[in-house]
């Protein structure tokens, strides 16, 4: 149910996916930038060096980008009929879904190099990062791999183009 008491759209596996995906990327985001606000080497928090900065910069704009997609797709999915959907919305779904696990894969990565030594630990201060490191290809195959989606999604546009064209 939304706020206003009307039901959300029944989605699709692989919107629950970029869901899933984009969380996870934000929570690798927060954690490591919680971390660089503590953490000291060479006398100054891991925040106060550009690279570290340059890393949590790009993962929220990357984490960023790809919720506005997911929050136009939902709207997409909230005003359209399933075949409706079926029809106008299974690429975009397919190559957002990729972009997705490809930023969650970017941030976990990024978030343990932040981490360092601590991003291997299970439990402590890393156990988020270390855990969603793991899992994170569990999120890449299901719904279709990160190839067949990006074929699909380019699939999907020529069709489109090709009855513009009528």
């Amino acid at each position: 149910m939304l706020g206003d008491g009307t039901d959300l759209c029944v989605p699709s596996q692989r919107w629950g996916f970029i869901v899933q995906a984009n969380r996870f990327s934000r929570v690798c985001f927060e954690d490591a930038f919680r971390y660089a606000q503590k953490r000291k080497t060479f006398g100054k928090t891991l925040l106060e060096h550009p690279v570290i900065r340059w890393k949590l910069a790009e993962m929220a704009r990357q984490i960023e980008s790809t919720h506005a997609m997911l929050e136009t797709l939902t709207y997409q999915m909230c005003t359209m009929d399933k075949a409706e959907q079926n029809a106008q919305l299974a690429g975009d779904c397919a190559l957002i879904k990729a972009h997705a696990t490809k930023v969650f894969e970017y941030c976990a990565r990024e978030a343990a190099q932040i981490f360092g030594g601590n991003s291997y630990i299970r439990g402590g201060q890393g156990e988020r990062v270390e855990r969603l490191s793991r899992e994170v290809r569990a999120y890449a195959v299901p719904g279709g791999s990160e190839e067949i989606l990006l074929d699909l999604g380019i699939r999907q546009a020529m069709k489109q183009a090709a009855k513009a064209k009528l």
